[in-house]
């Protein structure tokens, strides 16, 4: 008969916690101290190369509170997310919804949707920024066929951030279509099959049994795609540098303008926005699981 963990030998404790201190180490040195130094330089002021003075308290929450800037950079954080989310998301399983049709070439479609796992961030901005070209991109060239003048994608406030909030769905695509395409893989093929015995087929049997047994799956493709929405910020770098007027400044990108960009060291404000970042993450994941996940169904 096992013993009860209270009577663990000492022997056994030691060898456990020798498991565990590797793990725990890294832990408390990629996560605990960025964590707590963040909130120490967030209560501190600092001299012009960075390094802490005097403390402050909670002066730099309460300017941060109290500027209109940072009113519109949560604004313009909240619309990207609304923006990539939902529309990445949905599109997605639309996608797998249609390869999941008996169609020709299936194959082929399914390695193209994969291809944005070949890009990095850097190269797929790079190459974004070739088509959103106002004189000599692709997309206006497209454009000018059906008698559409030139776009500034990149350079235009009210489109700015939805130029950018395509680089990101399209970044994206490949891991939702992978993601989803394993759930529907592992829906059981009885289900499907009594289902078209019973007269479904097509779209119905799609809204009926696949959708919502994809439930888990688009639930946490919903969660993964709101924290990396809310942490974008190699495309908004090299495509727009949080411009025209900071229509495309977004938190992550503000706390990188404040510490590092274009020679600022304001490191005690920019660590102020990292915890507002972390709290608004915390937030929006705990939201998500109170109110979507009661919603989903897991088989």
């Amino acid at each position: 008969m096992p013993r009860p963990p209270s009577s663990a030998r000492p022997a056994e404790k030691a060898l456990a916690w020798a498991f565990l201190l590797p793990s725990v180490a890294v832990f408390a040195l990629f996560l605990g101290y960025p964590l707590y130094r963040s909130f120490y330089l967030s209560t501190h002021a600092n001299d012009l190369f960075g390094a802490p003075t005097r403390f402050v308290g909670l002066q730099h929450y309460a300017d941060l509170l109290s500027s209109a800037e940072f009113a519109r950079t949560l604004a313009t954080t909240g619309l990207f997310v609304l923006l990539t989310v939902l529309p990445g998301v949905l599109g997605a399983l639309l996608l797998v919804l249609l390869l999941e049709s008996r169609i020709r070439g299936v194959r082929l479609l399914r390695s193209a949707f994969a291809l944005p796992f070949a890009f990095s961030v850097a190269s797929a901005s790079v190459v974004f920024g070739v088509f959103y070209n106002p004189a000599t991109g692709v997309i206006n060239g497209l454009l000018s066929h059906l008698g559409v003048g030139p776009v500034n994608w990149l350079t235009d406030s009210g489109v700015a951030l939805v130029s950018l909030a395509l680089v990101t769905i399209w970044l994206n695509l490949g891991y939702n279509v992978l993601v989803l395409s394993a759930g529907v893989g592992s829906i059981a093929p009885e289900i499907s099959e009594a289902a078209r015995l019973d007269g479904a087929g097509g779209w119905r049997l799609a809204r009926s049994i696949t959708v919502p047994l994809l439930g888990p799956h688009l639930f946490f493709l919903v969660v993964v795609s709101t924290i990396n929405a809310l942490q974008t910020l190699g495309q908004i770098n090299i495509l727009t540098k949080g411009g025209p007027d900071h229509s495309t400044t977004t938190l992550n990108y503000s706390v990188y303008q404040k510490a590092f960009a274009f020679g600022s060291s304001d490191f005690g404000t920019a660590s102020a926005q990292a915890v507002v970042l972390l709290l608004v993450v915390l937030a929006c994941t705990a939201l998500q699981f109170g109110v979507i996940e009661r919603k989903v169904h897991y088989a």
